[in-house]
């Protein structure tokens, strides 16, 4: 289809994660990490393979198909080498530094492989400021989507003050206020519904069809329906004074007071001292870099891609589970999220362990209580649902 070849491009081409948007407080309880802890990871934005480093794990593999993924943790792990804490920050934090183009070439291309160089060679500019962009944090596919709304925002709806004051606000009850007084009435109106069932928008964040199908399918309104009551939950029932998810994609940028575990000066600093050298990138699929492998993995974070296997390609999603069966370790734990309520890609792959072939829902073993309990606090709040399971090839051998 059409729509399939556009995402295949757009994925193939272009930066789309310029931040993670997968809550790591939720996964560090799920995870429950320590220094024996081998984690195998899908790196999007680098922020959370950054996370698991600060959260106690001994080695973090971030493994990505999409180079210039890789290419954006590369330069943060440069720039941890390289930089202070305020010039770090200025970076990573604001989006943006005044002499990023001197700074690069000076200080940190020198720490960047081959394929990373290529791509910040000739975009430098990702961390420029003009009237129309206000950094890095507007850059990427999902940067074009916020860039707009934030026009929206801005000239349309004409909010923009009620969000900051919406994010430094110190109770639900003002959030609330706020965000069902004032700002949803005249936000979420007709353009803004219409548009957010397009299913190219979608794919600028990096929604496959699989996934868009999935939540038509499961939600009674349908995407729009599901987009506006995540959106609800999210202002409306979780503090957002912490919500650094949504402080960055609304208002361009974070504070020291909300961002991530490696902005905080903290966390920069045990990076800097030497945890980053735990970490390994990988430009490779999971299934490729787990052939590749002889060392064992303990924990794996697989996102949400899952979804599109089952839809695309379920001789990838065979060969990646095949590929954490040979790898993991017993009662390894693997964590995931998905459009889906349930998890239907479980049910018809099969897997081998010795010489037998098996179900691989029948070498899992959820802790279904426990997910519900941390899906019902994830600050992003854009999935149906998250899953925790332990993986357990012995029982079926």
């Amino acid at each position: 289809m059409i729509y399939d070849r556009y995402f295949s491009w757009i994925h193939t081409n272009h930066l789309i994660y310029n931040t993670c948007w997968e809550d790591p407080r939720i996964d560090r309880l799920a995870l429950e990490l320590n220094r024996n802890s081998r984690v195998l990871v899908i790196t999007s934005a680098g922020c959370n393979a950054l996370d698991y480093l600060l959260a106690g794990a001994g080695e973090v593999h971030a493994v990505d198909i999409n180079p210039k993924q890789n290419a954006l943790l590369e330069l943060k792990i440069a720039a941890i080498r390289e930089l202070s804490f305020p010039e770090f920050f200025l970076l990573f934090g604001r989006g943006y530094h005044p002499n990023f183009t001197l700074l690069y070439r000076s200080s940190l291309r020198r720490h960047l492989s081959q394929s990373a160089q290529g791509f910040w060679d000739s975009r430098c500019d990702l961390f420029d400021v003009s009237r129309r962009v206000r950094g890095f944090y507007d850059r990427g596919t999902s940067g074009l989507v916020a860039r707009a709304l934030y026009w929206y925002i801005r000239r349309v709806a004409k909010v923009e003050e009620a969000f900051d004051e919406l994010f430094e606000s110190t109770s639900i009850h003002d959030q609330r206020k706020l965000y069902f007084g004032e700002i949803k009435p005249k936000v979420w109106r007709g353009f803004v519904r219409w548009i957010s069932r397009s299913p190219y928008l979608l794919t600028l964040l990096g929604v496959p069809r699989a996934q868009r199908d999935l939540i038509s399918r499961s939600h009674p309104q349908g995407v729009s329906g599901f987009i506006e009551s995540s959106l609800d939950s999210v202002f409306g029932n979780l503090p957002l004074r912490d919500n650094y998810f949504w402080r960055v994609y609304l208002l361009g940028g974070y504070s020291e007071g909300c961002c991530p575990e490696y902005l905080t000066c903290v966390g920069f600093s045990r990076l800097k001292e030497g945890l980053w050298e735990r970490l390994r990138i990988h430009t490779n699929s999971l299934s490729g870099f787990l052939r590749s492998s002889n060392q064992p993995v303990t924990h794996a974070v697989l996102l949400d891609h899952m979804d599109w296997l089952y839809a695309h390609n379920r001789k990838e999603l065979c060969a990646e589970w095949q590929g954490l069966i040979d790898r993991c370790v017993e009662r390894s734990r693997v964590i995931w999220r998905s459009a889906a309520a349930r998890v239907p890609e479980l049910e018809n792959t099969r897997v081998r362990v010795g010489r037998n072939e098996r179900a691989l829902g029948d070498m899992l073993r959820f802790d279904s209580k426990k997910a519900a309990e941390l899906h019902s606090i994830d600050r992003v709040h854009t999935y149906q649902s998250f899953h925790i399971a332990d993986l357990i090839p012995s029982i079926a051998a």
